[in-house]
């Protein structure tokens, strides 16, 4: 049997190595690939399992290799990777979702706070020996204002548990947030975005990244925030319309904190040319949202959980693109004994009707006698191959029902 390799594309803490290590898997680690030299490692060493974190993983990379079970996102969103094509070459995808959250949160915070305070531009000018207290000196700070948070996933809940230690008003919007919810969390919820960035004194996203949420915060979003009021992204890019939020810092004054730019640097260092870059109202920082040494481990370790079930078991924690349900319209169960080849001559049946099995399921009666199989499958309902089915032998009962 083919022992299984992993091959990880990006850094990944000793935390997470060494548990990959201990189980002796083989473990090939590559952590500046990226692009043609991506798609090259895979296709020289052919692993089961790809790790990565921000690196982009395209069809050409998927395809790249007929070995690849499993691809692992070291972190919550997984964007970066082409879902449609690694679901199409049946290859599992999945996730660390709310290992970093904290370290998401803490950022957002100092976000809030370096806009508060104008922190990066005092730093800056006391660097190049300028000293100027008259004017940063008139921060309105945070006590008793109103944060808007976009989103109540993970990452949300922590910003909250953080805004409210700062004794800041919260308005929130997120798809499952309830009345009682929100009563349960001390914060008002609102009807959409635009409710809250019309509410809010400072506005924070912590959505996926969606096509339901692409350009989430446009036009009409940044003119219903108040002017003044502060903009913050620690999430994706394709979230922002950043010519409208140029607009908004132009036309309101609004001044944002974002972590994530669009079309930003693939590589980890290197030049950086971006029309936001060179706005004095946004301070950058360099999509380090998750980037602290303990969310790192926590990641990691997830990431090495992910595959040591897959390895141990073949099942796929966190996995993203599994169909929510199936196209299945009937059902077949079929009690049988549990002898070899019995399900052989089920299947070959099914096949010759030309029913398409979306999910099966096999299950043993106690003393391992008898078993019952349920196959979920798409075609052209036929009596006439469930009575075929029925004669076979060690075939105890058979029927059929629409799903």
């Amino acid at each position: 049997m083919d022992p299984m390799r992993i091959l990880l594309a990006d850094k990944l803490s000793d935390q997470g190595l060494a548990q990959l290590s201990a189980a002796g898997l083989t473990v090939i680690y590559e952590p500046a690939l990226s692009e043609k030299a991506l798609t090259s490692a895979l296709r020289e060493h052919a692993p089961h399992v790809l790790v990565v974190r921000s690196t982009k993983v395209l069809k050409a990379d998927i395809s790249a290799s007929n070995k690849l079970e499993l691809i692992v996102r070291a972190g919550a969103g997984y964007d970066t990777i082409d879902l449609e094509a690694a679901s199409a070459a049946g290859v599992f995808v999945a996730n660390c979702p709310g290992k970093n959250a904290v370290a998401v949160a803490e950022l957002t915070i100092g976000g809030l706070l370096s806009l508060d305070r104008s922190l990066p531009d005092n730093v800056m000018d006391a660097r190049q020996g300028v000293w100027n207290k008259g004017l940063y000196a008139k921060a309105s700070g945070l006590k008793g204002r109103t944060l808007g948070v976009v989103g109540l996933g993970n990452i949300g809940l922590e910003v909250i548990k953080r805004a409210k230690a700062l004794e800041m008003h919260i308005v929130a919007w997120s798809r499952s947030l309830t009345d009682d919810r929100a009563r349960e969390l001390g914060i008002l919820r609102v009807g959409s975005p635009i409710d809250v960035a019309a509410r809010a004194d400072a506005v924070t996203l912590h959505v996926a990244a969606t096509p339901d949420t692409h350009k989430l915060a446009n036009e009409a979003f940044f003119g219903a925030m108040k002017p003044g009021a502060f903009f913050i992204n620690t999430t994706r890019a394709s979230v922002v319309d950043e010519e409208a939020l140029t607009d908004a810092i132009r036309n309101k004054g609004i001044r944002a904190f974002l972590d994530v730019l669009s079309n930003e640097p693939s590589s980890k260092e290197g030049p950086l040319q971006h029309p936001l870059a060179e706005n004095p109202s946004i301070y950058l920082s360099h999509h380090i949202g998750a980037s602290t040494a303990e969310a790192q481990d926590a990641v990691a370790s997830e990431a090495a959980r992910v595959i040591l079930e897959y390895a141990a078991r073949g099942e796929v924690p966190n996995c993203v693109n599994l169909a929510v349900q199936s196209p299945a319209t009937h059902q077949l169960t079929v009690r049988h004994e549990d002898r070899v080849g019995v399900l052989v001559t089920v299947l070959d049946a099914i096949r010759k009707a030309g029913w398409n099995i979306q999910e099966m399921e096999n299950v043993i009666f106690d003393g391992a006698k008898a078993a019952c199989a349920y196959i979920r499958f798409d075609g052209d309902v036929d009596s006439a191959v469930v009575e075929e089915i029925s004669q076979l032998d060690h075939i105890l009962a058979v029927s059929l029902i629409e799903i």
